[in-house]
């Protein structure tokens, strides 16, 4: 099987590297197409727990992987100022306290704050009590300690990465070819794609496509025009600007999100610099305002000039037509507030590498891939419209938008499901798990209107016991923890330590 990736970045070149190390090298024959003219969006430099699992089927050491990306700890996301002005919370890849007489904890909790004996459902949460006071370390295989409750991800440099992996590939047999293309062929009888031309006149031809190309869809939406799904009205950011800076603080273990007048700002600190953004709504900011905006939050002055992306949220209708599969921006977009870009594209190498086709193309793969994808994508999308809309700020026309919305009746029922009876609607495909859910529900302030009657079997006074006991052992688990930097430095993968320049 003749393989081409049209495309590089991090889409292609972790496609190229988990295909040629995953995929029998004798049934395969990988050649990766990309031109440094056109370069690429540099997708997401915040990742969620599963990219770890990614990079363990490659098998990379992760201190080498985080030296050689600059990368840092990520213990969950803080969100400010989406719910009202000067509120905070952070969704933490862990879970929130421990059940208690076969109950879900945060049944326990809503009725231990509807009577006043509970605060923030942050201090029942390890890795966020961690993420605040900026330590750090591994989680313990013990399930029986308090340190096994939680995940963790990374921030790291996007470009890195691409480099990282194309050594990784190339190693394995992975052809590079520097060219652009300017004509793509198509079977007249099959509708397949034959070939691609460049701008030197060679032409490539292959079995199987993978179109890494970015926004432009050069295969999937150009070459055979597979549609696209538009969710800017529930979604109406549409541009964003980026620009780096240096590091004048202490390295977080999470990212940040800020939210702004029609958008949100980004913070993502690496090990060598900040890496911020602000995405906003055209409809609702001027350009010239966004970039102020951007530039006024800025911990010290950008290191390179601040580059605008434009952008529409929505999907390919078809992410894998004919004998052309789209991973990335490719097949969709949606914005990075829950750092989910690179996670698509690790769930697309995922579902390809399970309905990998041969020559005879069988259509029920295509089917199947563009099902899952199809799903995986209106989950995150609910998830994201989810911040959006469950606000109580009225500041603002773009709030005001957001806020008094429709949005998908898939959302509806959840949202409505939660704040009548405390439950999380259980899906089979999706991303993100109940504490994910029960994070942002929580942070944005939509507390359930009644709890598990269950709950109620347990005495008050037992509940209370319960609660601080859980805080207490948090509280002393976290006390010894390494600081952030300092567990950097400790496994080696601080790139200082080993010398990468």
């Amino acid at each position: 099987m003749r393989v081409l990736i049209v495309g590089g970045g991090t889409a292609g070149w972790m496609t190229a590297a988990a295909l040629s190390q995953l995929l029998p090298p004798r049934r395969v024959a990988i050649r990766l197409l990309e031109s440094e003219e056109i370069g690429t969006v540099g997708v997401g430099e915040a990742t969620v727990p599963h990219i770890r699992f990614f990079n363990a089927k490659l098998g990379l050491d992760e201190a080498d992987f985080m030296a050689r990306t600059r990368a840092t700890f990520k213990l969950g996301i803080e969100f400010r100022n989406w719910s009202r002005a000067g509120d905070s919370y952070i969704h933490p890849f862990g879970a929130f306290g421990r059940d208690l007489a076969g109950v879900p904890f945060h049944h326990h909790w809503v009725r231990a704050r509807k009577a006043g004996l509970a605060g923030s459902i942050e201090a029942w949460s390890l890795p966020i009590l961690a993420a605040r006071k900026g330590r750090f370390a591994h989680p313990a295989e013990d399930l029986a300690s308090p340190l096994s409750t939680y995940s963790y991800a990374y921030q790291f440099d996007a470009g890195l990465y691409a480099a990282y992996l194309r050594a990784y590939a190339e190693a394995r047999g992975v052809v590079r070819t520097e060219g652009r293309i300017v004509d793509t062929s198509l079977n007249g009888e099959s509708g397949f794609v034959d070939g691609v031309t460049l701008e030197s006149g060679e032409r490539i031809t292959a079995d199987l496509f993978i179109d890494c190309s970015g926004f432009r869809g050069l295969l999937i939406e150009q070459a055979l025009g597979a549609g696209y799904e538009d969710w800017a009205h529930w979604l109406p950011c549409d541009r964003a600007y980026a620009a780096p800076c240096e590091t004048a603080g202490p390295l977080t273990p999470y990212t940040r999100a800020t939210a702004r007048e029609a958008g949100w700002i980004w913070r993502i600190p690496l090990q060598h610099r900040v890496g911020n953004g602000h995405v906003y709504s055209s409809a609702f900011l001027s350009d010239d305002a966004a970039l102020t905006a951007l530039l006024e939050q800025l911990e010290s002055p950008p290191q390179a000039d601040p580059r605008q992306l434009r952008f529409k949220a929505g999907k390919r209708r078809r992410q894998w037509s004919r004998n052309v599969v789209s991973i990335g921006l490719a097949s969709g977009f949606l914005e990075p507030l829950e750092s989910t870009s690179i996670h698509l594209i690790q769930l697309g190498i995922g579902y390809l590498l399970e309905l990998f086709p041969d020559r005879n193309f069988d259509p029920m793969n295509e089917t199947e891939f563009n099902r899952v994808m199809g799903l995986e994508y209106e989950r995150i999308r609910d998830f994201i419209i989810l911040h959006y809309h469950a606000t109580l700020r009225d500041d603002t026309p773009f709030w005001n938008y957001c806020r008094t919305m429709q949005v998908p009746d898939s959302l509806a029922y959840r949202m409505e499901l939660f704040r009548e009876r405390g439950v999380v609607a259980q899906y089979r495909e999706g991303m993100f798990l109940d504490a994910s859910w029960l994070a942002v529900f929580f942070g944005q302030n939509i507390i359930p209107r009644h709890y598990d009657p269950s709950c109620d079997r347990v005495p008050a006074t037992w509940l209370a016991a319960h609660l601080t006991g859980i805080n207490s052992e948090y509280v002393q688990a976290v006390g010894g923890m390494p600081g952030h930097e300092e567990f950097l430095r400790k496994i080696g993968a601080d790139h200082r330590v080993i010398g990468v320049q």
